[in-house]
């Protein structure tokens, strides 16, 4: 992360401050309704829109955190995640019998976020043990070449995992140069963001989605024409860019190359087996169905499942054992992202059980002008709007519960979303994955890959100045998307 000008000292809320999640929530209490719960949950047709106020906050913090108060952020972050949690819990807890709260707690935490937090453990663990030595010679070629390539990765080890694996020899190929901040702001609208739509383990919306019964291939078989579209052009404008860039540069005297050319060397090989092995163990839960659930805390939790999360455990103890901590080091390893995503989605999942309920309820339920939203006036959806709409959110908001909000917005039925309403599903998909790239906050691999360029001496453009570039070169690759495909 970046280092931060603030005062090191401990924040400590004044006495009103600490006041206020206690405020909150009796006002929660006492102005909300008792929720009613169905046979499968909270009904959601019955809770007031006052019950997604916990959602809303957690996800506003996440977004405006880093952004607006890092040093607060950094270090008090787990303190955000846990008022937000209270907020809904408590409430929860005084209204009605505590084993249904529990209950739905338990079918949250076994069966979403414990395999949505260990797929990314485990891959955030096998990627940063990949390291690329050496420095390659500075060109437009090679720069397109790196680009195209961890697009092409991201979908494999992960918008992170790619991300992580070349950003650095990204930034040593162009640290001779006097202008290199938009190669860098490339590198994140294609391989932080665009390249990861085509599988579960590209970018953690899709990943959900494969946990809601989206079939591992659906994303590539639906998604590989608009990437492609979207991708090539802002690649091409990449060339066009980066040729003019150099050109003119030319009429100033070349400041010297920190790093000489070196051939690449590719270190702790022996992970991207380990990838492989967590790509073998998602199809496996896909296509093996034996038939044996074991019953925990209530929740019917299937063999193939239990099987499919054990690997992604083991994968992460064998990279730690198999790589050489070096090369972890090299590459900057480091507990502390894949603690803070765990924390924070932690609170994510917690907070968006009653939105989902009332998403569930449709027409019936308080976000019917949502719906009305995203959907033509005979009722059928508008894959278009579906684009913009979860783009837009997941621009500023973490794309993966906004594509969940969506999925459900769209009825929730896998089969029928996977057939009948594809379109409106790969406009969901679309818009998760690619709009994640307009702004710093938009996909967690963002700011990572910032940090690092700034540390690394590039002189990276605000958060504003980020948003300038992303206005002229991806607003208008999505407006013709959206003509061609949505």
């Amino acid at each position: 992360m970046p280092s931060h000008t603030l005062e090191q000292r401990e924040w400590r809320p004044c006495r009103a401050t600490a006041l206020l999640p206690a405020a909150a929530t009796l006002l929660c209490v006492l102005l909300a309704p008792a929720p009613a719960f169905a046979a499968d949950g909270l009904d959601g047709a019955k809770l007031p829109w006052m019950w997604a106020v916990p959602f809303a906050g957690i996800l506003l913090c996440i977004a405006t955190g880093p952004v607006f108060y890092p040093h607060l952020w950094e270090h008090h972050f787990g303190k955000f995640t846990a008022f937000w949690s209270a907020l809904l819990l408590v409430p929860l807890m005084l209204t009605i019998d505590a084993h249904t709260v529990t209950a739905t707690l338990t079918h949250t935490a076994l069966l979403d976020y414990m395999p949505f937090i260990l797929l990314l453990l485990a891959l955030y663990t096998a990627a940063g043990g990949i390291y690329l030595e050496g420095n390659l010679r500075d060109s437009t070629l090679t720069n397109t070449m790196l680009l195209a390539a961890g697009a092409a990765m991201a979908s494999i080890v992960g918008t992170t995992g790619a991300a992580m694996i070349l950003i650095r020899p990204l930034i040593r190929a162009n640290d001779g140069r006097r202008t290199n901040a938009h190669v860098v702001i490339f590198f994140i609208f294609l391989v932080a963001n665009l390249g990861g739509a085509l599988s579960p383990l590209g970018d953690p919306p899709l990943f959900i989605g494969f946990l809601r019964g989206i079939d591992f291939f659906w994303p590539a078989q639906h998604l590989w024409r608009p990437t492609l579209f979207v991708a090539g052009i802002v690649l091409a404008v990449f060339v066009v860019l980066d040729t003019y860039i150099r050109r003119r540069d030319a009429a100033f005297a070349p400041p010297r190359d920190p790093t000489p050319d070196q051939p690449l060397r590719l270190h702790g090989s022996i992970n991207l087996a380990l990838i492989a092995v967590i790509i073998a163990a998602i199809l496996m839960s896909a296509a093996w169905r034996p038939g044996v659930a074991f019953l925990i805390g209530g929740v019917e939790l299937e063999l193939q499942d239990l099987a499919r999360d054990v690997v992604f455990v083991l994968v992460a103890l064998w990279s730690m054992a198999l790589t050489s901590k070096t090369h972890r080091a090299a590459n900057g390893f480091s507990w502390g992202p894949i603690r803070e995503v765990a924390i924070l989605f932690a609170g994510i999942f917690i907070c968006i059980i009653p939105v989902l309920a009332m998403l569930k309820a449709g027409t019936h339920g308080p976000f019917a002008g949502l719906l009305r939203l995203v959907t033509h006036a005979d009722g059928s959806n508008n894959p278009a709007a579906y684009f913009w709409l979860a783009g837009l959110l997941s621009s500023f908001l973490d794309n993966a519960p906004t594509y969940l909000v969506f999925f459900q917005l769209a009825g929730g039925d896998p089969q029928v979303l996977m057939t009948a309403e594809a379109a409106t599903l790969a406009a969901i998909s679309a818009g998760a994955v690619y709009m994640g790239a307009n702004t710093y906050i938009g996909n967690a691999p963002n700011f990572m890959v910032y940090a690092i360029a700034r540390q690394s001496g590039v002189r990276m453009p605000s958060f504003f100045g980020y948003m300038m570039w992303s206005g002229l070169v991806l607003i208008p690759t999505f407006v013709l998307a959206t003509l061609v495909f949505f």
